[in-house]
């Protein structure tokens, strides 16, 4: 199966090492970031700075700069672009930590318990209008319209995702549907666009977006298997974010479908009621049901899925860094 020529039987990856392949283009998107902050308004710097400095892995910019180095290498639109696609991808983080009444992000507070909530939906709509302002500089009308579908459809994953809260009969395809717009889009964005400055073909543009899609997907269902099983340390939020809020993710679908009558109860009624208490409870039926394992193997069929994708790449260190980053989705533990 794809999982064993994943996360299961592949050698611990090293992030920094793949990291470093982009390194000197990393810190020109960082500066650029940090010239792009800047605003009279201090408190958009004070917000905007504390977010994007707080730690995360810069993940969606590395990996459109990855792909433009596998297509020859990254120009100066390849880094405005890394950088908006971290704008946008800080504005949703902003949103969605309002939405979700979060407090705390990459191990430390998040903005809107900081500042409040209003400050963060503000600050975050300013992120997506200075995104769109960079991106009319490329002058490149094809990028505009890569990312305004992107952004409409991260918004309607949003909305898809508010529906299916409290709803214990969620389906995982459903909720597969949620999580392709509302996380997978944005790393399918990066990539296509790595392609599309880079003048390559459809048959490239596509593949690489495809690469992206399945790469997406499969971090978030790794993202939902940690809720159940990761140290609160390392994953950098509370354990059990996702049951107080009443998200129906696929461990606790998986838990539901093949647990006997009192375990899909006790989970049920957790989901309804969004209950953070019951969480030892329901972390008991996800194990027992081994939704988990579940969780992982379809992780591991997402990212084989994204290394096929690949296959339209001519062989580079820089195409093996993105077969290695599919690997490492899979793998880690925060």
């Amino acid at each position: 199966m794809a999982s064993q020529s994943t996360a299961n039987a592949s050698a611990p990856i090293d992030f920094n090492s793949i990291k470093n392949l982009t390194i000197t283009e990393a810190k020109a998107v960082d500066q650029l970031i940090i010239n792009e902050l800047s605003s009279d308004v201090i408190l958009i710097n004070q917000v905007g700075h504390y977010i994007i400095g707080n730690g995360g892995k810069r993940l969606r910019p590395m990996l459109l700069l990855l792909a433009a180095k596998a297509l020859g290498g990254a120009n100066n639109n390849h880094l405005v672009l890394a950088a908006v696609i971290e704008f946008i991808h800080t504005a949703t983080l902003l949103h969605d930590d309002v939405v979700d009444d979060s407090d705390r992000r990459r191990g430390k507070e998040s903005a809107n318990a900081v500042w409040g909530n209003a400050a963060s939906v503000l600050v975050g709509d300013y992120l997506y209008s200075s995104a769109f302002e960079m991106m009319v500089r490329t002058g490149n009308m094809r990028v505009m319209e890569i990312l305004s579908k992107t952004t409409t459809a991260i918004a309607e994953g949003e909305v898809l995702q508010l529906l299916n809260c409290n709803n214990p009969e969620t389906t995982e395809e459903k909720y597969l549907e949620v999580i392709a717009r509302k996380t997978a889009i944005l790393f399918s964005a990066a990539t296509r666009l790595g392609a599309v400055l880079s003048n390559a073909s459809t048959e490239v543009e596509e593949g690489l977006a495809l690469y992206g899609q399945h790469l997406g997907i499969a971090f978030q269902l790794i993202d939902d298997a940690l809720d159940y099983k990761a140290n609160q340390e390392e994953l950098g939020k509370n354990l059990g974010d996702d049951l107080a809020e009443g998200k129906p993710t696929l461990p606790l679908i998986y838990a539901i479908q093949h647990g006997n009558d009192e375990e899909a109860g006790i989970v049920i009624n957790a989901v309804k009621n969004g209950d953070r208490d019951a969480f030892n409870e329901v972390y008991a039926v996800v194990q027992s049901t081994k939704a988990i394992d579940y969780t992982e193997r379809r992780a591991d069929e997402e990212a084989q899925k994204a290394i096929d994708a690949l296959n339209v790449l001519p062989d580079s260190e820089y195409k093996d860094a993105l077969t290695q980053l599919a690997k490492f989705s899979v793998q880690r533990n925060y």
